[in-house]
């Protein structure tokens, strides 16, 4: 990292963005974007390009799927080219490695898996546990990983749920064990120099479908319960990144407003979990091309709708059509409306302290 900007991460670190005017709301808003790719190779063109978009701050980090991960090999030439593009700020490189069925790096290619969370709070304890994802972690930051969107956190409070207690996601249907295992899956993240995300906030675990095929109403089936889990985190200071689901509940709307998901509300994201619980790190969106939002959105009005409720970071999985012209139609949106209204200047302003404050504890 050049000098300059080095000054540039300290000084937004310990005084927030205000102390670096030289950051214009582009490159801020570039903090703001982790995207999906399509290629599996670091010598394909495509990688270029996504390189490129890394050191010219045009993205924040980028994410694997499963499609990606060609061998172990090409992932550890992939990922060191990411980290060594000489941006101003290390960029989230972000794999869903839960264990169980949500595992994008698989024995299929030389990788040892990992037993679903359901499994782990039956048959180990917190010490065990802590072991295995110590040891996870280690693995997944050797081949240059350093973040992962986990752990779930959802209860267990609908058996019948068709997208995290099917697939056994969720550790238990009572939030004390959950957070002992959450824990212990973020402390072995963290021994490995790794940040972590929980997730799905308010709670998926009660719902009745899934949100990556269309709207899901959680109104009558969601209780205040499912709370706890992301409070205790937070409250121990082992929430880096918290994922906002595509979740509706009618609680989260204000008057007139109409069927607003938890992600994309101001009540849920900035009222409950920033004032209420009192979290000031990172927002990230769950795939902001998942069908709750694409069916019910249009691509403009979800982006501005995303940071005005409080996400900080903006994800996409960059599957829908995929192409890597994606960030730059993102931060058309952002840096538009950021000229038309300051309130929205600011928030750009806001997370992107929160963003880099983060990834100044990347190692």
């Amino acid at each position: 990292m050049r000098f300059c900007s080095r000054l540039v991460f300290l000084l937004v670190c310990f005084f927030g963005a205000g102390a670096a005017q030289a950051q214009n709301i582009r490159e801020m808003a570039g903090q703001m974007i982790l995207i999906g790719f399509s290629h599996d190779s670091a010598k394909s063109d495509q990688q270029s390009q996504l390189l490129a978009l890394i050191r010219n701050g045009q993205i924040g980090g980028v994410m694997y799927l499963k499609y990606n991960v060609k061998s172990l090999a090409e992932v550890s030439k992939m990922n060191k080219a990411f980290l060594q593009t000489g941006s101003d700020f290390p960029p989230f490189i972000a794999i869903d490695q839960e264990g169980g069925v949500v595992e994008r790096l698989t024995s299929s290619v030389g990788f040892e898996e990992i037993p679903r969370a359901r499994d782990v709070a039956l048959n180990m304890n917190k010490d065990s546990a802590l072991s295995l994802y110590t040891d996870l972690a280690k693995r997944m930051k050797k081949l240059g990983f350093n973040t992962n969107f986990g752990p779930v956190v959802d209860l267990i409070a609908n058996p019948n749920n068709p997208i995290i207690a099917k697939y056994g996601r969720a550790y238990s249907s009572r939030a004390d064990i959950t957070s002992k295992f959450a824990q212990a899956f973020v402390d072995g993240h963290h021994r490995a120099g790794m940040v972590t995300a929980l997730k799905h906030f308010p709670g998926h675990g009660s719902s009745a479908a899934d949100s990556h095929l269309g709207f899901v109403d959680i109104s009558s089936s969601w209780t205040s319960a499912e709370y706890e889990p992301f409070e205790t985190l937070i409250g121990a200071g082992k929430a880096d990144m918290i994922m906002a689901g595509h979740l509706y509940h009618s609680g989260y709307v204000r008057e007139g407003e109409g069927q607003v998901p938890a992600s994309l509300s101001p009540v849920a994201l900035t009222k409950v979990l920033r004032q209420g619980m009192g979290f000031d790190g990172v927002v990230i969106s769950d795939d902001m091309e998942m069908g709750a939002i694409t069916k019910h959105y249009g691509f403009e009005e979800a982006i501005v709708r995303a940071v005005n409720a409080g996400n900080d970071i903006l994800l996409f999985s960059n599957t829908v059509k995929p192409s890597l012209g994606l960030p730059k139609r993102i931060l058309d949106v952002l840096e538009a409306e950021a000229r038309r209204d300051p309130t929205f200047a600011d928030k750009i302003s806001a997370s992107y302290r929160r963003i880099v404050a983060l990834k100044s504890r990347l190692n």
